[in-house]
């Protein structure tokens, strides 16, 4: 049982396994993010990040979506909202402080994290998805970028996920149309990882993500240093920066116990020093 529990019904946390899973509890409005949603959101994936107990992170919508992105309705009822607002610098303060601590935490965390597409994800519903390593996907859903259609033009970093994980083209493409992408096509373009139907999809994202938690964290984090490096630096400065990794990983208890099991034909027992 975890020590952070959120003080919202809006979202479900819980930690098992060393796998901290973060589920999106606003099924009627097929989990759109709310205020109150993304704050405790951002309270969990900080307390995830930062807790010993925890060696993977894994999101999931609660019901029939994933998450549909921004709370549109909500979005109206401000419109019709004569009241004073904050200057468009305020907004933006505030807004990027948030982005920053939800999109940009699950990817700047150096812990693995996998989403579960267990329905439709679209908007920022999907850039949370693509901040995770890893997406499994329901073969019976879609995801969308969603955000032309409502006059909007992207956050929580979309444009550059995108662009990372399925390329210029495509990220032009998919932004611009807000076109549905269903499960072949979002494996073949490598927007997801993984699919699964939709009985077992859960539980081959929570076994993916056990497997992870459980494994050699010290090396995952000099992984996920090197990945984010691979598309900024040359080819001999990324040799340098992986040597200097290497040879830190190699002083690792999780490398000690690696080599141990193997010579003695056994399952290594990681503890992530």
């Amino acid at each position: 049982m975890s020590s952070y529990q959120p003080n919202t019904e809006q979202l479900l946390f819980q930690v098992e396994n060393k796998v901290a899973h973060i589920t999106l509890n606003r099924p009627d409005a097929r989990n759109a993010l709310s205020d109150e949603l993304t704050s405790a959101m951002r309270e969990a994936v900080a307390w995830s990040n930062s807790d010993s107990s925890v060696g993977a992170i894994l999101i999931s919508g609660a019901g029939g979506a994933f998450c549909s992105g921004g709370d549109v309705k909500a979005m109206n009822q401000r419109q019709l909202t004569y009241e004073k607002r904050p200057t468009l610098e305020t907004q933006f303060q505030t807004m990027r402080a948030r982005h920053h601590e939800l999109a940009g935490a699950i990817h700047a965390s150096r812990k693995p994290s996998i989403a579960a597409i267990t329905g439709p994800a679209a908007g920022a519903g999907l850039a949370l998805a693509l901040a995770c390593d890893m997406r499994v996907m329901d073969l019976n859903t879609f995801v969308s970028t969603g955000y032309a259609k409502i006059g909007l033009s992207g956050d929580y970093g979309i444009a550059w996920l995108l662009t990372r994980i399925v390329g210029p083209g495509r990220a032009r493409q998919f932004m611009l149309t807000s076109e549905r992408i269903q499960a072949a096509d979002a494996l073949s373009c490598g927007l997801v990882s993984r699919l699964a139907d939709s009985k077992n999809l859960l539980t081959d994202a929570q076994t993916l993500a056990t497997e992870l938690a459980n494994g050699p964290l010290v090396a995952y984090s000099y992984i996920k240093d090197n990945l984010d490096e691979a598309l900024t630096v040359d080819h001999a400065t990324a040799i340098d920066r992986e040597a200097d990794r290497l040879l830190k990983a190699r002083t690792s208890t999780d490398h000690k116990e690696a080599v141990a099991a193997f010579a003695e034909k056994r399952a290594p027992k990681f503890i992530g020093g």
